[in-house]
């Protein structure tokens, strides 16, 4: 397996395993399947681009990727000692394989090069054990649960937040 950062070259693949994160599970995700693939492919490209304040990584197996997952440094001034994980995803066929973990364990690695971060922040579907199982193992914990954090047509989902202190 390589884990490597993903830049703008890599959009096209990027927005494939995206797309099949949406439409594999939804109410894991702000957005939706149907709003993401209607996104030109330039916003992809744009988003891939690494700052000083943001990077998305990927997992690959015999050059083909199955698993990504985005850092985010807050830009306020008063709220910049703080970061966020998002669209964190591993193709199904490749769960319970270490890769995950090996993706939220290089994404610490790499943000603690960030200037002033002193803590990660992620949500997480409160239902979702293996992913929270996976979060614990390096070092997350929970602060709180927000009910009814997201919604789908009649259905809720309460998300865990959890935190890691660098």
């Amino acid at each position: 397996m390589l884990i490597r950062l993903l830049e703008s070259l890599d959009a096209e693949i990027y927005r494939e395993i995206r797309l099949d994160s949406l439409k594999e599970s939804p109410e894991s995700f702000l957005t939706t399947y149907e709003i993401e693939r209607t996104k030109p492919i330039e916003q992809t490209q744009q988003n891939l681009k690494v700052t000083d304040s943001r990077f998305t990584l990927g997992a690959f197996i015999n050059n083909d990727l199955i698993g990504i997952v985005t850092f985010v440094q807050e830009s306020n001034v008063k709220s910049n000692h703080k970061g966020n994980v998002y669209a964190m995803y591993v193709s199904p066929n490749y769960r319970g394989q270490g890769i995950g973990k090996a993706l939220m364990i290089e994404l610490v690695k790499r943000a603690k090069e960030f200037s002033g971060l002193e803590q990660i922040n992620l949500t997480v579907i409160s239902v979702n054990t293996m992913a929270k199982s996976l979060y614990e193992s390096i070092g997350f914990k929970v602060y709180g649960t927000e009910r009814n954090a997201l919604k789908s047509g009649e259905l809720y989902w309460d998300e865990d937040l959890m935190t890691i202190r660098l």
